[in-house]
């Protein structure tokens, strides 16, 4: 009896974009599309599917010139290894073709192109990664994927070293598939031969680690993962040695307990240790402007408890800082008593705005320049003093 996924069950497997997309592949040949990856192993998890991906054995110029006479929007995205994107219906589906690899050099193949599901599957990370669905629902699962994910289980296809071998970033998916489907203990071999090859990630871009690394800590509950990573040398020698791993890990477990949602970038403040430097980090893992800022806020003081301190650093430095720093404290070995009560009061504080503007002052005879910087500061450096109770009145009053 072949095993089945129900389409009725996957409202992504019937939308009509789907259908559409489906059909027009195989309006070339029977059995030319199936549907592979994070979308099958998340319907057999009984997950809302990400994204939608589609195996074919039709060659990518075939499959871009069926897409485009029913009409579908086609996008080059990689078509020198087989990939395409087809839109339809503003939903996007990564079409690749069969492929088995040539050549890999630690981060790149080079493919050549084949009709067998077999070979394409034996090429893929993971076996619970390489299961197929038929658009009616039927699978075909040549690597035993199905068993593995209803399992919890992440192993590599084949000779673990070998398929580390063919791209390092393997290594880390190892663990961001731990903490996202992992039951139990990690598999030994895979476990092993990321310890072994964790020197290879060094021939990766900071862009592709930093991704990684972001995926894994935006799973509910890492620790496993987490704790494996350090375990086996692999965490710090993809991120340095000078981490707080501790602090992440009661970081998340205050996250379990209290409801808090995941938060990858403060996770990754938790795991920075006391001798992080943010500017540093963010530099070398290639960080957006809006990620370094906010690990530097979070990083850069302690956190503030008494209310009118507390006040202050969010006026001063920003709600977000402000929460961020509350929420490291409370994972120290010693978190401050009322840690609760000012994460509460930093949340729902309603932030004043200073009462005084330039043109207040340029009105009672300030010319503009410096000096007038200079009087708008001490000003409102007194209304901070003040907890923000100065009227504008008191204040220009001072001017």
């Amino acid at each position: 009896m072949s095993l089945r996924l129900d389409p009725n069950q996957h409202e992504w497997m019937t939308r009509a974009a789907t259908r559409r997309v489906i059909a027009a592949l195989e309006a070339v040949r029977k059995d030319s599309a199936r549907f592979v990856g994070g979308c099958v192993r998340d319907a057999l998890l009984g997950r809302p599917a990400g994204d939608i991906d589609i195996a074919t054995p039709l060659r990518p110029e075939a499959a871009a010139e069926a897409l485009k006479t029913a009409g579908v929007a086609v996008i080059p995205t990689g078509i020198e290894h087989g990939t395409l994107t087809a839109v339809c219906e503003h939903q996007p589906f990564e079409i690749t073709s069969l492929r088995r690899d040539v050549s890999t050099d630690g981060r790149r193949a080079t493919v050549t192109f084949t009709e067998s599901w077999e070979e394409d599957s034996a090429r893929r990370d993971f076996r619970l990664n390489a299961v197929y669905a038929a658009p009616d629902g039927t699978l075909y699962d040549p690597q035993g994927g199905v068993a593995d994910a209803r399992a919890g289980r992440i192993v590599f296809i084949g000779d673990a070293r070998a398929r580390i071998r063919e791209d390092y970033l393997r290594i880390l998916r190892f663990f961001r598939f731990y903490a996202w489907f992992g039951r139990g203990q990690p598999d030994p071999a895979g476990l092993s031969a990321c310890a072994e090859m964790v020197s290879g990630l060094a021939r990766l871009s900071a862009e592709r680690v930093w991704k990684e690394i972001k995926a894994l800590l935006a799973a509910p509950d890492p620790r496993r993962a987490i704790e494996a990573m350090r375990d086996s040398g692999v965490l710090g020698r993809t991120l340095g040695n000078h981490l707080d791993a501790p602090r992440l890990l009661r970081l998340i477990g205050q996250d379990a307990e209290h409801g808090f949602a995941a938060d990858p970038l403060l996770r990754f403040a938790a795991l920075c240790g006391p001798q992080a430097d943010a500017d540093e980090i963010a530099a070398r893992l290639r960080l957006s402007k809006a990620e370094r800022t906010r690990l530097h806020g979070a990083l850069a003081e302690a956190a503030e408890t008494e209310q009118a301190a507390l006040e202050r650093a969010i006026y001063c430095d920003g709600r977000e800082a402000a929460v961020d720093r509350i929420r490291l404290a409370a994972a120290s070995p010693a978190p401050p008593e009322a840690w609760r009560e000012a994460l509460a009061h930093a949340q729902a504080w309603p932030v004043p705005e200073f009462p005084v503007k330039a043109a207040d002052l340029m009105a009672r005879g300030h010319e503009p320049g410096k000096a007038l910087g200079a009087a708008m500061k001490r000003l409102e450096a007194e209304w901070i003093a003040a907890r923000f109770t100065l009227s504008k009145a008191a204040l220009l009053a001072r001017a």
